[in-house]
């Protein structure tokens, strides 16, 4: 295990050093400069701004120096913390992440808390009694729910739940302090995609071993069919969805986007909306590199959890 560690470690420095280097090429290009210079100094594009506003912005950045040096110097800064600052927002962009996390960490948590027991317990069911009515209702349930787009949900949600009904606010801007009822809205529409999606995961993997030699073995000793389901069945069953739900972290990432722009959450993946939108060039590379991280991190709590329910595998 340590050894996984340390290579994961090893392997998250040098994604993460490779995609920055990528990202400082792209954002070098006259296009993303320029976008940049209107975004700060005004302007309805560029022909509107004088080549000598132009050059001293330039200058003023830094962007004038060669492209090597200048890369050195922003790694220099983030190996001591400084991620630069946010030009649309005017505040540090270690700050906005900070805030932008937690509150897209709030919503992961109650995500995980309602996909956990809900999906593996369906899941389960259904491939306990394959073939059977219970089996067929929840399989057609989850193809359903994982087969609608999350920004169809979300406007289905919102025109039954906060439009028709009234329960909900439609939008889940903060403006009162904290509250649950904000976030209704877009954990249902997260959950749906993804208890569906591990629904499907977890039956098929119980089917699989509930048909196994083992199973078939221990049932016709005589056990009870709930020590065969508890301590033959289900640690087996687990493997799949377990390693599943630590990489879900990585996927929430990417999911939160459409989510929390449509209800106005403000989280990471609307910060990482208006950032490319505003050409926020600071704010970008330092969410790229907060996703790296996150994906690594996720994929090692992945592999951990698939070595520990299943002991004969082992990381060399």
């Amino acid at each position: 295990m340590r050894n996984l560690v340390v290579r994961r470690a090893i392997q998250m420095l040098l994604i993460m050093l490779t995609v920055s280097l990528l990202l400082f090429a792209i954002f070098d290009s006259d296009q993303f400069r320029e976008k940049a210079a209107v975004a700060e100094l005004g302007g309805f594009g560029i022909a509107t701004l004088s080549a000598d506003d132009y050059h001293e912005w330039l200058q003023k950045k830094g962007l004038n120096e060669p492209f090597l040096a200048r890369y050195a110097q922003w790694l220099k800064a983030v190996a001591h913390g400084d991620l630069g600052r946010s030009v649309e927002k005017d505040v540090a962009v270690a700050t906005l992440l900070k805030e932008s996390l937690a509150n897209t960490a709030i919503l992961a948590f109650f995500v995980l808390l309602g996909l956990i027991p809900i999906a593996l317990t369906l899941g389960v069911l259904a491939g306990m009694n394959e073939g059977s009515r219970l089996d067929r209702v929840i399989s057609v349930a989850a193809v359903i729910t994982t087969s609608i787009p999350q920004i169809a949900t979300a406007v289905l949600l919102t025109v039954i739940l906060a439009l028709g009904l009234g329960w909900v606010p439609a939008k889940s801007a903060m403006t009162d302090g904290w509250s649950f009822r904000p976030l209704v809205l877009p954990l249902l529409t997260l959950l749906l995609y993804d208890i569906g999606y591990l629904v499907r995961m977890t039956r098929a993997a119980m089917t699989e071993v509930m048909a196994s030699q083992y199973i078939r073995t221990a049932v016709l000793k005589g056990l009870p069919p709930w020590r065969v389901i508890m301590k033959h069945a289900l640690r087996n069953a687990l493997v799949v969805p377990v390693t599943l739900i630590f990489l879900e972290l990585n996927g929430l990432l990417s999911q939160v986007v459409v989510v929390e722009v449509f209800f106005q959450y403000a989280g990471f993946g609307r910060m990482l909306f208006d950032a490319a939108n505003f050409g926020d060039i600071q704010v970008l590379q330092a969410a790229t590199l907060v996703a790296i991280a996150v994906a690594v991190v996720s994929q090692l709590l992945s592999d951990a959890a698939y070595t520990f329910l299943n002991p004969r595998v082992r990381f060399k």
